[in-house]
């Protein structure tokens, strides 16, 4: 099956002014990502693995280079056009869910489609029950956020994420507030949606959550240092049901 590039980043710089001082968080970073790829972005605290993070997900713009994503220079785009390629091309996934407090999980789901601003005529409702469904929470629709678990809540926001039928999901440290268990069960989630064809890119400080994906990146004062298959990769479904087995099946 023919793949495409959905990330194409080339000697992409950038470069923050603190007073007198220049910081420069990326320092000539190239990296291609491929249609149906999980990978795992990696880095210490001022690595410029959030930069690199801001940058992918057009939240912010380099200060020298090039980007294209899914076909779309987006280096050179500004604030508004940024918003529309974010909303319609990227499913962002955060570590602290996101999610409205006083509104169903259905309805958190539909907000993107709501900022849609291409055109597309679509049954919003439809579209968000379809993608609550796909993270196996269509029977919790109508819950509000304090009346699921951490692990609900973080499906939900993937189920947001996945809305829009984006080219790319990317994952914030998105285990972050999660136990063991819960964790895995994200993790064997992003697995599966990465088997149906989507590209996943994780931001992760942890080798234990960058073990599941297909490729680890780690960048060290704004370069790449290493950019590798993983070796061993986990399988989040079966290390899932390990755990359960040790805990007698408790879910």
């Amino acid at each position: 099956m023919d793949t495409r590039d959905v990330i194409r980043i080339t000697a992409v710089t950038k470069t923050y002014v603190m007073g007198a001082t220049e910081v420069h968080a990326l320092a000539g970073v190239d990296l291609v990502v491929r249609q149906g790829e999980m990978v795992a972005v990696m880095g210490a605290s001022g690595s410029g693995k959030s930069t690199m993070m801001n940058v992918i997900g057009c939240l912010d713009s380099p200060s020298g280079g090039t980007y294209e994503l899914d076909g779309i220079r987006v280096d050179n785009l500004d604030r508004n056009r940024l918003a529309d390629i974010r909303n319609q091309r990227i499913g962002f996934v955060f570590q602290g869910f996101n999610l409205l407090a006083r509104t169903s999980a259905q309805e958190n789901v539909e907000l993107p489609l709501l900022y849609d601003r291409s055109g597309k005529r679509i049954d919003i409702g439809a579209a968000a029950q379809k993608a609550l469904e796909r993270v196996g929470l269509g029977e919790r629709r109508h819950h509000l956020p304090n009346e699921l678990s951490g692990g609900q809540q973080q499906r939900v926001a993937i189920a947001r994420a996945l809305v829009t039928e984006p080219a790319l999901l990317l994952a914030d440290e998105p285990t972050g507030n999660l136990d063991t268990r819960t964790s895995i069960e994200v993790l064997a989630l992003f697995q599966q949606l990465n088997e149906q064809g989507l590209t996943v890119v994780m931001v992760t400080h942890e080798e234990d959550i960058a073990r599941y994906a297909k490729r680890r990146v780690e960048l060290r004062d704004g370069v790449i240092i290493r950019d590798e298959a993983v070796v061993d990769r986990g399988d989040a479904g079966a290390d899932l049901a390990a755990f359960d087995r040790r805990r007698g099946g408790a879910a």
